[in-house]
């Protein structure tokens, strides 16, 4: 005996994927991204570093007591992506979620280049940089005793 099985138009099979890609988005981790600061990259990766992989209260706590001054601004940025987190996972209490910052990663902004004078008539060009920050938090994965004794 073979089953009838209705024929699911191809537009309907893919309302259908959106759908569940929407659904999968709205559990995800929690993003955040902070554009076009006027520090230079390479002095926000410093910070950025410190936290890459750490739990996010501790993060929270290297970064407020941190002396360089791009740690004001990956604070908020970890503020915001852990508020994306809970806003996305309202059911989940926040502390005991146990976030961390699964992905933080420093892109190169636009540069503005200015003049500088210099001897003899001559002209100096300073680059101010600029970067973008993306950062990403997410639940930890729990491991179980199986995966432990694997290893």
């Amino acid at each position: 005996m073979e089953t009838a099985e209705k024929k699911i138009k191809g537009s309907v099979q893919k309302r259908a994927k959106i759908e569940a890609v929407k659904q999968a988005a709205k559990n995800g981790p929690g993003i955040a991204y902070l554009k076009d600061v006027p520090t230079s990259p390479r002095k926000m990766r410093l910070v950025a570093d410190l936290i890459r992989g750490v739990d996010a209260f501790k993060a929270l706590s290297i970064l407020r007591f941190e002396a360089k001054h791009p740690s004001v601004r990956l604070e908020k940025l970890l503020t915001s992506a852990m508020a994306n987190w809970k806003a996305k996972n309202p059911d989940t209490d926040l502390d005991k979620a146990n976030l961390f910052v699964k992905e933080i990663f420093v892109d190169g902004g636009k540069i503005l280049k200015r003049l500088r004078p210099a001897p003899q008539g001559r002209a100096h060009r300073v680059r101010k940089r600029s970067n973008h920050v993306t950062l990403v938090v997410d639940k930890a994965p729990v491991v179980t005793e199986e995966k432990k004794s694997a290893e």
